[in-house]
């Protein structure tokens, strides 16, 4: 019985240990089905959190666009592109007071940014701006436009800002504006004339953030991203963006083109429609040439002799007129815009409107004291450069102080009416306006200011600036050269040869205007604009040789025949013509024989009022074997020719003639031949 008793209880504890397990096993596959549970609400709840915007609710959505797209030039280095505005919506409210959170903001090129560089309270950054809600504007309205521009002045970090309200908005649903409060967040109140919330002044926050350059990108730090939620869009404006775009291949049908790609950071500050845009086409800018002395055709440059003087205006000394022409009709650009279709004085401060195009050589111009530097200003409008080389001694080179209408008349100043100035040097500073810079002018000629090209070692240099222009059409500037020279040709002078020109934009590093090297570097010393030289010489004017070509059309040194020749220089006479030295070169022809000419041969210098003689036999090098004809082009004018043959006295025979004086066809320096 007692063991009987014992053997149930022991039954009861071994069945009441294993339902207290299975109880325990149940409970923990519950707890681990609810841990499991637990893990995927928290994963969701963390993929929903990366997924909102950065204040964690839904996320802001901005299209970019680039509002006009420009045509810049293939010579260029700095380029102002055209500016990328992003178009922002939605996204969740951010409560009242609290700070906005910030986001860096990067456009990328395909080419260099070329942006000058400028510092700031010790920071560097850069002209291209970032402007939120188009301060300033004039063509758009809201909170955003009415405030006055403020830059953010730490650009590397960029600027706190917290969230306020302005009543004239919100009673209709606006966006919500971002504050700048001194310490706390009771500072942040409503926006007004006279800005207090408690009787606490606070600051309009920054609205316009410097871009700081790396390579081919610009990125603008730190910049609030507060999102307008259902009510109306948020506007970041980036400009002042140059590039360089000699770096991109352009021309013909298809230009090429300057792009740019936004990108933001952290990703979730906002979703971005369409990041990548056109920024500009890229085309060469100048199509120059030589036009004749009348501006009515084309020129292949003038000829001069050696032995008549040239000045101006009494006897010519015209050479073709340079033309500096568009290739599309904003390639050439004033300094600042222009008012009312005239000059505009330097420092008027009038190119500060968000998304207005200036044509200028300026983008958007925004002074500030806490830079080092004024953004967006250039340092001079498009300069033309003409480089004359190869100029003899003693010869003198002037041109025009402005572009002229044709060969004498001087184009009108007028507003629309194509105009450029002369400098004193390519890189002469426009202090307060170009006239400041402009070149001294010596005389004047059928109406035409001109004034001397210093000439050194055979090179000189005249650059002119573009002080206005007509953007609707291209337009040539066309601007008058003059050589003068005293003839000397006893002594060879001016040396004969060709004088060439090369026609560029300006300023470029031939003349060491700057370095060709960091041509494409943005800097803070570097000058605005800048250009690579891709010109090509041009033949300006040729010397040539006073020269008189004679014919003697019967020459023999057969046996038992000579010929007697005698060459007369005759410049020394008493009509006034300048005496001359020059030796002739004797070029005989085998007459009938098809046999190998005799080789040409050259007289000794015959001086003004003497003549050459010599025989045939002598002169050829042909002993008695030779018949035929000979010309003899002579280095001087008025030569004469004479010749007599005779057979030596054993009949009695003899002839003589006057050698024929003639152009000789000699193709395009046939007209230097005269007597």
């Amino acid at each position: 019985m007692v063991l009987r008793l014992g053997l149930r209880l022991r039954l009861k504890e071994n069945f009441d240990r294993f339902n207290f397990a299975i109880y325990k096993e149940k409970e923990m596959a519950d707890f681990r089905r609810l841990f499991t549970a637990l893990a995927l609400v928290a994963l969701f709840v963390g993929l929903a959190s990366a997924q909102g915007g950065l204040n964690g609710g839904s996320t802001m959505a901005c299209s970019t666009t680039t509002t006009v797209t420009p045509q810049v030039r293939s010579e260029g280095f700095t380029e102002l592109t055209g500016d990328v505005l992003l178009n922002c919506t939605g996204g969740s409210p951010i409560t009242y007071g609290s700070q906005i959170p910030q986001a860096n903001i990067t456009v990328f090129l395909n080419t260099q940014v070329t942006s000058r560089i400028l510092s700031v309270n010790g920071q560097t950054a850069s002209e291209a701006l970032l402007m939120i809600d188009e301060p300033g504007s004039t063509t758009v309205s809201g909170y955003g436009a009415g405030q006055a521009q403020t830059i953010c002045t730490t650009p590397s970090s960029g600027c706190v800002e917290y969230v306020g309200n302005n009543p004239g908005i919100a009673a209709t649903g606006g966006a919500a504006e971002g504050c700048a409060p001194p310490g706390t967040l009771a500072g942040c109140g409503v926006p007004s004339n006279t800005p207090t919330f408690g009787g606490t002044a606070f600051s309009i926050p920054p609205n316009v953030f410097m871009g700081v350059v790396n390579g081919n990108s610009v990125t603008f730090f730190g910049v609030p991203i507060l999102p307008p939620s259902s009510t109306g869009s948020r506007i970041y404006r980036i400009t002042n963006v140059r590039a360089n775009a000699n770096g991109i291949s352009g021309g013909g049908a298809t230009p090429g083109s300057i792009t740019g790609s936004v990108s933001i950071s952290p990703s979730n500050a906002f979703t971005i429609n369409q990041p990548l845009n056109t920024l500009a086409f890229v085309n060469p800018g100048l199509a120059s040439s030589l036009r004749n002395i009348t501006n009515s055709g084309s020129s292949s440059g003038t000829s001069f002799n050696q032995c008549s003087s040239a000045s101006f205006p009494a006897s010519g000394g015209n050479v073709p007129i340079l033309r500096f022409g568009e290739n599309f009709p904003t390639a050439f650009k004033t300094r600042v815009a222009l008012v009312n279709g005239n000059v505009n004085p330097i420092g008027t401060g009038i190119q500060n409107t968000p998304g207005q195009v200036y044509n200028s050589e300026s983008g958007f111009i925004l002074p500030s004291a806490n830079t080092s530097a004024t953004a967006g200003l250039a340092d001079w409008g498009t300069r033309l450069k003409a480089v004359f080389s190869n100029i003899p001694s003693g010869v003198s080179v002037f041109v025009s102080t402005v572009n002229v209408a044709n060969g004498t008349v001087a184009a009108p100043v007028g507003a629309g009416t194509p105009q450029a100035q002369l400098l004193i040097s390519e890189t002469v500073p426009d202090t307060n306006s170009p006239a400041a810079a402009s070149a001294t002018v010596i005389g004047s000629t059928g109406g035409v200011n001109y004034a001397p090209v210093t000439i050194v070692n055979g090179s000189g240099v005249a650059v002119w600036e573009v002080l206005q222009n007509n953007y609707t059409t291209n337009q040539n500037f066309d601007f008058s050269v003059w050589l003068t020279y005293s003839a000397s040709p006893g002594t060879n002078n001016p040396l004969p040869g060709p004088m060439s020109v090369n026609l560029s934009l300006a300023p470029n590093p031939t003349n060491g205007a700057f370095s060709a090297s960091n041509a494409a570097n943005p800097s803070s010393v570097n000058i605005i604009p800048r250009f690579a030289d891709t010109s090509a010489a041009k033949t300006l004017a040729t010397i040539n040789i006073c020269q008189t070509a004679l014919m003697f059309p019967f020459v023999t040194t057969a046996t038992g025949f000579e010929t007697g020749l005698a060459i007369s220089n005759t410049t020394q006479d008493p009509f006034g013509t300048t005496p001359q030295t020059g030796s002739c070169t004797l070029s005989w022809y085998q007459a009938g024989t098809g046999g190998t000419n005799p080789p040409a041969t050259t007289t000794p210098a015959v001086p003004g009022g003497t003549t050459f003689t010599t025989i045939a036999s002598n002169a050829t090098n042909a002993g008695p074997n030779f018949t035929g004809y000979m010309i003899a082009v002579c280095n001087f004018q008025d030569a004469h020719g004479y010749a007599a043959i005779t057979d030596v006295g054993a009949r009695g025979v003899f002839a003589s003639y006057l050698a024929l004086v003639f152009n000789g066809g000699r193709g395009p320096g046939a007209e230097a031949l005269v007597h």
